[in-house]
């Protein structure tokens, strides 16, 4: 019998795979956690191994040549099967750790704040929670699901348990400057001062100015923030009007320290749950509908 042919190194094909996916091989380079340079090496070693182009130049990006999608479309499925495979290896011997990530503003506004409330409500799921900005890996890498505000289209593969509509508005301390007066005055009254804003949620003030008849043109930007957390910190101490979802802030506003007096107004965007479709974790839909209930 005809010995078969060795496969090209795991390490090649991931960086091809996820090259060919993010059409991008310094997006390929982010979330492999290795530099673009040895992305790029292994594209080459890869090609030359096999004796053909996999990519073409795409404006400043890459894609597929017709060898390429062939092979993208078969490291795809083998990568899904085995991760697949591989978490229901390992969900029995994390015993009753639920691990859940989420965006390090909603886990320190929101999540936190609750977690006394969800071990009594359900006192047999132990939670481990890991913080994480930005976009989360495809398939949920490390994680049995991650908590997010978002809206479609969502990465394939996800299954989404929608939690409750997304609901922004403009909040500010009652000590700042001039306040009373302010919170007396209708909705365009923010356009004269500067905003507080960050880069995680550009679309937050326009979609709120648009959601009230205000032309999002005329806003103007003050202070920027990297993340929602630091936004509503500067908010709460008197630093200028800041644009937040409604839950987020929910604790703020009753105690005083926030003050809302243009309501919240629902966005096409939503507080969801995600999971991989193929996650058979029965974790999943309980925690599921006690956020639902939180968020009522």
């Amino acid at each position: 019998m005809k010995a078969s042919q060795p496969l090209p190194s795991l390490n090649a094909l991931r960086a091809f795979e996820a090259a060919a996916r993010l059409r991008s091989v310094s997006r390929a380079a982010t979330e492999l956690h290795v530099t673009h340079g040895a992305v790029s090496r292994q594209l080459r070693a890869l090609e030359d191994e096999l004796g053909l182009a996999l990519f073409e130049r795409d404006g400043r990006g890459i894609r597929p040549t017709a060898a390429g999608n062939r092979l993208l479309e078969a490291t795809s499925s083998a990568f899904s099967q085995l991760r697949d495979c591989i978490a229901s290896l390992r969900r029995p011997q994390r015993g009753d750790a639920f691990v859940l990530g989420c965006p390090g503003s909603l886990l320190a506004r929101w999540m936190i704040p609750r977690l006394q409330d969800l071990q009594r409500d359900l006192p047999g799921l132990t939670l481990h929670l890991a913080a994480q900005d930005g976009d989360f890996a495809p398939h949920l890498d490390g994680l049995d699901a991650a908590l997010l505000l978002g809206q479609a289209p969502w990465p394939n593969g996800w299954k989404i348990h929608t939690l409750a509509t997304e609901r922004i508005g403009p909040v500010f301390s009652p000590s700042i400057l001039g306040a009373h007066a302010l919170a007396h005055q209708p909705a365009d009254a923010v356009l004269p001062h500067d905003l507080l804003h960050t880069r995680s949620r550009p679309q937050a003030w326009p979609t709120w100015a648009a959601l009230n008849g205000i032309d999002s043109t005329q806003l103007r930007y003050g202070t920027g923030f990297e993340h929602l957390y630091y936004q509503l910190e500067a908010a709460v101490a008197g630093l200028g009007i800041a644009i937040a979802p409604e839950p987020l802030v929910a604790d703020d506003l009753a105690n005083g320290r926030l003050i809302a007096p243009w309501g919240f107004v629902d966005t096409e965007g939503c507080w969801a749950l995600c999971t991989t479709s193929t996650n058979p974790d029965p974790r999943v839909q309980e925690l599921a509908d006690w956020l639902r209930r939180q968020l009522v």
